[in-house]
């Protein structure tokens, strides 16, 4: 119960101001907190503190209302909030939530004048797919296979030793995953992202070696224009995915300048002698050469303009819904050379340009936020702000595993605290409107399968967390399936399509989209605001708000009994899904669960007293 802003629209008037605006922004103020003296809004207008005296709006359910102004006046407006109390005690409210000192501005919310994403991305459900390892056509195999492949029966495991490593051929296919759609319909997904389809000498294709076509052995461009359409007849988005940070050695681009300075494309990458012989490459991966962003041409080939490979693939006949960047956080970056933000910044002016539509996610495996604030990135594929701490909360405690981004060794085991506290950490830096386009992935083709080092019971907690906080919650193809792997490699499993109906498996798909149709379903689980009501070690509440209505969510690793303040939320709950206990006594509520499990009430919307008279600019209340 301490006073509480988020980025949603119930506390920001406009989500989407232009430069020379006024927001309003509110803040709410528990009674029970204590009395309030007055509410400043503290903004840094080109880096220098202004003050704005916030307005009593009055009082509902407990909690007072106050709001003030803030001026757009830079693209990345920051602010926050100063609450003096009564009693004389002062109180500092930035993303990070609320304190008795003052705070760090990198934790300031932040309101964007940057072009908005698009209005689907807060409501979007990922479905991942690997597309050798989703699903095989009757056509795939009249194919010749690619003279890398390694061919393997669909049934056969995953080898995790090279070369079969990432050489493995199972022939899966764009027409496969068409074949499947309707099960992907059931689940409730709204996109599907592909992992690369370009040639390339490996399973995983991100060793391009062209970005003109779509691999043959995927069944060529017309394969992918068959699959976005039936996709979009669906109504489910289609993203693809760029190695903007580096090509194969197999790549057109590289193979021209290779022992060639005198070639156009000998600028496209870092070469270490004058006879292009040793060049720079991904973690020093010989088959994975770094592209030189220094380079004009490079740029126009392939990131700006209409004639880029950015652009070619987001309009007729293909019409991709958006891109996700492998390696966002290295791409444009060596030693002492940054260009991160000029690329980041020319894709998304080069897709706004062909089709302001679509969505821009960028790959980055440690703390993202110092290159998500708006300009490029709508959001983030991390592991910071969810995959790890989640992990920590709800794996084995004897479990060693490669997870993706730290050392190999036992899983860094930590309570709901600790969960609650790296979340807090790592989303505090993002914008609210970058958070919700933040994917909250349990895994992905890069990381061990979550089931696999889960506690019992664990699946659905983490995959409720994943679907019901800020972000886009994600599916890595066979997770429905209660697939297991223990690392990247071993875990791009051949989806089991024959088992779907063996009970526990259909009963695993069956809670997949439950808890995804709870997402898609409501509201305010949809880009409302978020509240921590309860955080203890093993059991943790919260709520997700806006004005039509409210979810109240529950999230327990054991059995365990919680007793929520009373005004913490408000209105009589009315179960939605899952089985933890509820019951209402003298104004507060009680919740127990007897195992680990995930559960979701709804409630009504918030009411927010009359509001204070409007000043200049474009709020949308």
């Amino acid at each position: 119960m301490l006073p509480h802003h988020d980025g949603s629209a119930l506390y920001v008037s406009d989500q989407a101001p232009r430069p020379g605006d006024t927001v309003r922004v509110r803040v709410r103020v528990p009674e029970a907190w204590g009395a309030v003296a007055s509410v400043h809004v503290r903004s840094t207008p080109d880096r220098e503190p202004r003050f704005r005296l916030a307005q009593l709006l009055g009082t509902a359910d407990g909690w007072q209302w106050w709001e003030a102004e803030v001026e757009i006046l830079n693209p990345v407006n920051g602010y926050r909030f100063l609450i003096s109390r009564a009693d004389g005690g002062h109180w500092w409210l930035n993303a990070a939530g609320a304190h008795d000192f003052e705070t760090l501005d990198a934790e300031d919310f932040k309101l964007l004048s940057y072009p908005a994403p698009p209005d689907w991305a807060a409501a979007t459900v990922m479905y991942q797919i690997f597309p050798d390892r989703f699903g095989r056509s009757p056509a795939a195999a009249l194919r010749e296979k690619p003279a890398w492949g390694i061919p393997a029966a669909w049934g056969d495991p995953v080898e995790t030793v090279q070369p079969a490593r990432s050489h493995q051929f199972y022939g899966g296919d764009l027409d496969g995953i068409g074949l499947h759609l309707d099960h992907l319909e059931r689940l409730g997904v709204t996109m599907l992202y592909l992992t690369p389809v370009f040639p390339a000498g490996s399973s995983h294709r991100y060793d391009a070696q062209s970005f003109d076509e779509v691999d043959p052995a995927l069944g060529g461009d017309a394969a992918l224009v068959r699959l976005v359409e039936a996709a979009h007849e669906r109504g489910f988005k289609v993203i693809g995915d760029l190695t903007a940070n580096h090509s194969g050695d197999r790549h057109e681009w590289f193979r021209a300048a290779r022992h060639n300075p005198a070639a156009a494309e000998s600028a496209f990458y870092y070469w270490l002698d004058e006879q292009h012989e040793h060049y720079e490459s991904w973690l020093d991966v010989p088959s994975l050469p770094k592209f030189n962003w220094t380079s004009p041409e490079l740029r126009r080939r392939f990131i700006e303009g209409p004639d880029s490979v950015v652009a070619k693939w987001l309009r007729a006949p293909y019409h991709l819904d958006g891109w996700r960047i492998d390696v966002a956080n290295m791409t444009g970056r060596l030693q002492g050379e940054d260009l991160n933000a000029e690329v980041r910044q020319t894709i998304r002016r080069t897709m706004i340009a062909e089709n302001p539509d679509t969505i821009l996610l960028g790959e980055s495996t440690n703390d993202a936020s110092g290159d998500f604030q708006g300009d490029g990135w709508h959001g983030a594929m991390t592991y910071t702000t969810f995959t790890r701490p989640v992990w920590s909360w709800l794996s084995k405690s004897e479990s060693p595993s490669s997870f993706f981004g730290l050392p190999y060794g036992t899983i860094p085991q930590c309570d709901g605290r600790a969960f609650v506290d790296a979340h807090l950490r790592f989303t505090a830096g993002y914008p609210w409107r970058t958070r919700l386009a933040t994917m909250n992935a349990l895994d992905t083709h890069d990381t061990p399968r979550f089931r696999t080092h889960a506690i019992n019971g664990g699946v659905g907690v983490g995959f409720g967390l994943s679907a019901t906080l800020p972000g886009i919650p994600v599916v890595f193809a066979g997770d429905e399936f209660g697939l297991v792997g223990d690392d990247g490699e071993g875990s791009r499993t051949p989806m089991p399509w024959d088992t779907a109906g063996d009970p526990e498996v259909a009963a695993t798909i069956d809670l997949y989209a439950a808890l995804i149709h709870l997402r898609t379903a409501h509201p305010a689980l949809n880009g409302g605001g978020m509240r921590w009501v309860h955080v203890g070690a093993d059991v943790l509440v919260y709520v997700r708000e806006c004005a039509d209505e409210s979810v109240l969510l529950v999230a327990a690793r054991t059995a365990g009994t919680v007793t929520l303040p009373a005004g913490a939320v408000a209105g009589m709950p009315a179960l939605l899904l899952g089985d933890a206990a509820l019951s209402v006594a003298g104004g507060r509520i009680r919740l127990e669960t007897d195992g680990p499990s995930f559960t979701a009430w709804s409630l009504p919307g918030i009411v927010v007293p009359d509001r204070a008279p409007r000043s200049s600019g474009r709020p949308t209340w």
